[in-house]
């Protein structure tokens, strides 16, 4: 494959970290040197640090890249992605990529030949080595190799620890269950899979290989979400029967048509491996980069994009596990993109103390209606469009999509509100989580065998947007009682030549 060189190839190529600490036991007999003496303050020493590669490093990849290699214990030796280097890449504002680069390398000047948003394995090699070498004595740095194909890092990566996977949604669980097979520890990007069928795989997996993993739901860790739980846990606003969340999304294009026409795969594109598991067709620019989210052979829409966050706060607070049903509504519903806006509903039984409750999605601009107690003037949506309401039986708790904020309605409340005692560990953050987790320490809070369930549930509001149709969902058998079409939707068929 292209590009595909093993570590002990590279120039300057370290000593492995295996052989280090094996050799180390053997060293310890003989003299202990304090750790300042060998490499100064804050100094990590190799046999302390993870080895990591980061697989999918297109825009999104290469921000979770960065948040990486600020960590002074992970290091990454190895980059892939199917694009070799392309300037076409979406990003949050002009230039706000190239910015944050410079920012992280201290370089004014990096990125100044960008002719738009640059990503791909040769980028984000180029911007590895940059910041090793910005914190190595010589200033030099040449010991991240970059491939073409996630397997043959797999295969040719022997000091590997860790993966971070920044893919596009179809390769999600493909990826992160090659990589826990060969003893990986996975943290991978959101949703945790596209389809309901790759997300109970993806929690079995993490059950059978015991290697440490972590969703990209950094709202998890937060202080909003434990305030949440703490407040309903006590009664604040008693019994919650229904939760309504809405969403901006999607702000890439859905609804529409595959296009019949056939354009050139771009320069160090390799098209067919982008593909992957997903039905072939001819290369088109309305599929990527980044525009792959409203198609679904490769992307989970609105509620795939934005609910892992909010449906991970909601399960959390209300001790929630599988839908007993899911309906949809929406626009229409072309043969292969989603709808334009959506309303999905899900059902679900009571659990403990806790009686039934249904939430209400939201997206494409809907939103529910204002609720009671809501300051006059003050706009349901907020900056961003999004929201969260927690209705009970005594009051209503309004937040942002994922739990931020959280306030009483109506918000008067709030000046004689004495908020119940924190009685919930605090994250020592979500990143940290992992990385400790990697280490022997306790599993981080958004472990695929706790989001598996969350992943499930928000994918099969797709699925019922797909068939029309109210689905009665049997979580236990993984299985649609009442709409057999729903199958194909629950459990896709892979591309031949590819398999879990």
């Amino acid at each position: 494959m292209r590009d595909g060189k093993s570590r002990t190839e590279r120039p300057g190529a370290q000593i492995s970290r295996r052989t280090f600490v094996g050799g180390a036991v053997s060293a310890a007999a003989f003299t202990i040197v304090p750790r300042h003496v060998l490499g100064g303050p804050g100094y990590t020493p190799p046999s302390e640090k993870l080895n990591a590669a980061c697989i999918g490093v297109g825009a999104q990849g290469t921000r979770v890249m960065m948040d990486f290699l600020k960590q002074p214990d992970l290091q990454i030796v190895s980059v892939c992605d199917v694009n070799k280097e392309s300037s076409d890449y979406s990003e949050w504002g002009t230039n706000e990529l190239r910015d944050k680069e410079r920012e992280l390398l201290g370089q004014p000047d990096w990125g100044g030949d960008w002719k738009g948003c640059t990503c791909g394995r040769e980028p984000a090699r180029r911007l590895v080595e940059a910041y090793y070498a910005g914190r190595s004595p010589s200033g030099q740095y040449r010991g991240c190799a970059a491939y073409n194909d996630f397997r043959e890092l797999l295969e040719k990566e022997k000091d590997l620890d860790a993966v971070i996977v920044g893919t596009s949604d179809h390769w999600h669980a493909p990826v992160s269950i090659a990589a826990r097979r060969k003893g990986k520890h996975v943290y991978c990007q959101k949703p945790m899979t596209r389809a309901v069928y790759e997300a109970r795989k993806m929690g079995e997996v993490a059950r059978e290989t015991k290697v440490a993993t972590q969703l990209a739901v950094g709202n998890q860790a937060s202080e909003a979400t434990r305030l949440l739980c703490e407040w309903i846990w006590a009664g604040v606003i008693g019994p919650v029967r229904e939760v309504h969340n809405w969403s901006s999304r999607p702000f890439w294009p859905q609804g529409i048509e595959r296009p019949k026409d056939e354009e050139p795969v771009p320069e160090g594109l390799d098209w067919d491996l982008w593909l992957g598991p997903a039905p072939a067709r001819p290369y088109n620019h309305v599929y990527l980069p980044f525009v792959w989210r409203g198609w679904f052979d490769f992307g989970t829409g609105a509620i795939g994009d934005m609910g892992c966050y909010s449906f991970d706060t909601i399960f959390r607070v209300l001790k929630l596990g599988p839908p007993a049903s899911v309906e949809a509504s929406s626009t229409r519903v072309l043969p292969e993109t989603f709808p334009l806006a959506s309303l999905l509903r899900f059902d679900f039984p009571a659990r403990g103390d806790m009686p039934a409750v249904r939430i209400h999605w939201y997206d494409g601009g809907l939103t529910p209606p204002r609720p009671e107690g809501l300051q006059e003037g003050r706009d349901l949506t907020g900056e961003d469009n999004e929201g969260l309401l927690f209705v009970g039986d005594r009051g209503t708790i309004m937040c942002g999509f994922s739990g931020e904020e959280p306030r009483l309605l109506p918000e008067s409340k709030m000046k004689t509100f004495q908020p119940p005692p924190k009685t919930l560990p605090r994250s020592i953050g979500h990143e940290r989580e992992w990385i400790e987790a990697c280490k022997g320490g306790k599993p981080g809070g958004a472990n695929f065998e706790f989001e598996a369930p969350v992943t499930e549930t928000i994918l099969l509001g797709n699925v019922a947007l797909r068939t029309g149709k109210k689905l009665y969902w049997d979580g236990p058998g993984m299985k649609v009682t009442n709409v057999p079409p729903a199958e194909q939707y629950v459990n896709p068929a892979y591309r031949q030549g590819w398999t879990l």
